[in-house]
């Protein structure tokens, strides 16, 4: 770290996390309520809590970080609620349907499905504009680009009021003067608009995949942009020394120009940083296959870390949209802290996906919210201080919740409240259950050779029910673990993805040539961006990747290489590494087989100072950290039981605390079921481990 402090903010649907680094390694978390119509205003709020801590203004905070990062959901936000920009689509006449075509086939899971309904359109039918131009698959220019055509849509565009426009042609990729100069008129008749040119953002093969995602990113520019120009801003007129700096979904940071520019890799903004944060909080216990789950306010966030790889993904369909760029594989699912609960026609009680969010909340948090959720069930099972969460900063009404949950759910089902909550909490565990099997036992992976990586206000209450159902034996889970992932904003480094297209045979020194002239090409371009950015060449770091095939098949697989020269004599290499991972996906490889590749692609790294790991001293044993007991439920009968209530602040470094126990940190509460024991690492995580007895 060059400054004194480094400054993480992760805002999510209820509560904006706030993590502060200093040169010691001390780390301070702060939570603020999110307030999704001025994102700004909960970071003034949490800048004023900081102030408040520190003693010293906000001014003085952000003029002495080296970073300040920002993870945000206003991009997912947009998308999720169809509030984009109104958009507009040039493309080569006749296939203006190519996004409705959507090549053929619904999502999985719905191809059969004849009552599922179509996508909503990013673009309506009439704002997508088909001009005469053609290239073929060889790159040649069978027709002209049609200047007129392009005029006319812009005019359309104008009189519409069309704020942003993408624009892409079949076999752009091999040819891209045609779009270049559709841009160019574009600029010269709507200078305003924001202008997305899809052999530019995304240069790969598939005409539909490099569309859908060309208009996903223009849907969302102009809000990104917005948001980026008003956080600027307002870090500007605190003193900020360095650029905001923001978290994108291909697990990396980036300047807010190029958050504008490729507003698409915002969409998984706040959750992408997850499995970075998991795997250092990982580090002091030698583990390297590591489960993240975030449970905030209003989702569950899933990601999966295979000896010290997280799963990205290309070419999926997020929202029901495609998106082609890479991002962190992250599964979400709706069941957060105010997930609601509710009985279906059936009159079986259901939980989530619907939330109370931050406003009006829980009932609990006594804003108006009168339908039970998740918090108030945690409050009624006896496992959150009835006194408040964030320190006593959030008081909590328990009458209020008790009264939710008995007229919505306890009588109309005929059961006690205390019943009627702990199905409610063992409803919404099997729900993450659910999700954590989809990214585990569904994709070939044993859960148990997993440890249970607890991030998110609300995840710790449910953690090691979620462990006891899945079979895992270990869990870690921070101090920080409500804010980790905006802790693992400040410990990544900044990234970008550049891809080119390369329809080549593996199969003369023709074809290695033109891979190793690609590669040059496009990480020239990186390494001048990354050092505009301020980072030098020892702090560049980049990785390579081929999307292979053999030569006949339909799909192509991504094959990690070194950044060595491609030519006859390395080839065998990448030919062997296409071979190994085939044989990975599909469990055999044809090594006598032609192999041909599609796309390349150039991850580069500007590789970031670390903050000094956090530390915990010797602090005071558990007896003395004891505030208390109350009465928690731990099973269906409702049954209480007596348990005993740590104040995790003031403990210190191998204390051992067995279940059944309540750990209350100040942004989160830790509940040790029976079976389980915690030990405070000097790291500054819980271990938890399963009892012997109790172990599978």
């Amino acid at each position: 770290m060059k400054s004194d402090y480094r400054l993480g903010i992760d805002a999510g649907g209820t509560f904006t996390d706030f993590v502060l680094a200093d040169r010691t390694g001390q780390v301070r978390l702060f939570k603020a309520l999110s307030t999704p119509q001025d994102p700004t205003l909960a970071i003034r709020n949490g800048l004023a809590l900081i102030s408040e801590e520190l003693g010293v203004s906000p001014e003085k905070v952000v003029s002495n970080c080296d970073l300040c990062i920002n993870g945000t959901t206003v991009g997912l936000n947009a998308l999720i609620t169809h509030t984009g920009a109104k958009t507009g689509l040039i493309c080569t006449a006749g296939h203006e349907d190519s996004l409705e075509i959507r090549l053929g086939h619904k999502e999985d899971g719905y191809r059969y499905d004849a009552d599922y309904p179509p996508a909503t359109m990013l673009v309506p039918r009439y704002l997508r504009r088909g001009v005469r131009e053609r290239v073929l698959s060889d790159g040649s220019v069978r027709e002209a680009l049609n200047e007129a055509d392009v005029r006319a849509a812009c005019e359309l565009f104008r009189a519409e009021g069309v704020e942003t426009v993408a624009i892409s042609f079949v076999w752009s990729v091999l040819h891209p003067d045609h779009e270049r100069r559709a841009g160019e008129i574009v600029r010269e008749m709507l200078p305003g608009v924001v202008l997305t040119l899809g052999s530019e953002l995304y240069p790969q093969v598939r005409e539909y995949t490099r569309t859908s995602t060309a208009v996903v990113n223009a849907y969302l520019a102009p809000i990104m942009k917005r948001y980026v120009e008003a956080v600027d801003s307002y870090f500007r007129g605190l003193g900020a020394r360095q650029p905001v700096r923001y978290y994108q979904s291909n697990g990396g940071l980036a300047v807010g120009q190029a958050m504008t520019d490729r507003s698409v890799y915002a969409i998984n903004s706040g959750p992408a940083s997850a499995p970075a944060a998991g795997q250092y909080v990982c580090e002091p216990f030698g583990h390297r296959n590591v489960i993240t789950v975030d449970m905030g306010g209003t989702s569950f966030d899933i990601t999966l870390t295979k000896d010290g790889s997280t799963n990205i993904n290309k070419n999926i369909d997020f929202l029901r949209y495609r998106i082609g760029v890479p991002m962190i594989q992250v599964e979400t699912l709706g069941a957060g802290g105010g997930s609601i609960g509710w009985i279906d026609e059936m009159g079986l009680m259901q939980m989530g996906p619907q939330s109370a969010g931050s406003d009006p909340g829980p009932a609990c948090y006594g804003q108006g919210g009168k339908l039970p959720t998740v918090s108030d069930a945690n409050l009624v099972l006896g496992y959150l201080n009835p006194d408040g969460l964030v320190g006593g900063r959030l008081p909590l009404d328990a009458a209020k919740a008790h009264q939710a949950i008995k007229t919505n759910l306890a009588d109309p089902l005929k059961m006690s409240v205390e019943r009627a909550a702990y199905g409610m909490f063992t409803i919404v565990n099997a729900n993450m259950v659910n999700g954590i099997r989809r990214v585990t036992v569904e994709r070939g992976y044993d859960p148990r050779d997993f440890v249970l990586v607890g991030a998110g206000g609300a995840t710790a209450a449910h953690i090691t029910a979620l462990a006891d159902a899945m079979g895992i034996d270990t869990i870690v889970l921070p101090k920080l673990a409500s804010g980790l992932c905006a802790f693992g904003q400040i410990i990544s480094d900044v990234k970008y993805n550049y891809m080119a297209t390369a329809p080549l045979r593996l199969d003369k020194d023709a074809a290695y040539a033109r891979i190793d002239e690609l590669f040059a090409q496009i990480e020239a371009q990186g390494v001048a961006h990354l050092k505009c950015d301020g980072f030098k060449g020892k702090d560049i770091v980049t990785k390579r990747s081929l999307d292979m095939r053999y030569v006949g098949q339909v799909h192509e697989c991504t094959v990690e290489i070194g950044t060595f020269k491609v030519d006859a004599k390395s080839i065998g290499k990448v030919k062997d590494a296409f071979h190994k991972r085939h044989k990975e996906l599909y469990t055999y490889a044809e090594p006598a087989s032609t192999v041909e590749v599609v796309n390349i692609e150039s991850t580069l790294y500007g590789v970031v100072d670390k903050p000094a790991r956090m530390a915990i001293g010797k602090g005071v044993t558990p007896q003395k950290a004891l505030k208390g007991h109350r009465d928690a439920v731990f099973s269906a009968d409702g049954k209480r039981t007596r348990t005993p209530i740590y104040d995790g602040t003031p403990l210190g470094a191998d204390a051992v605390i067995k279940g059944p126990a309540v750990i209350e940190e100040v942004t989160t509460t830790i509940v040790i079921e029976p079976g389980w024991t915690a030990r405070l690492d000097a790291s500054g995580s819980y271990l938890i481990t399963r009892d012997r007895k109790g172990a599978r």
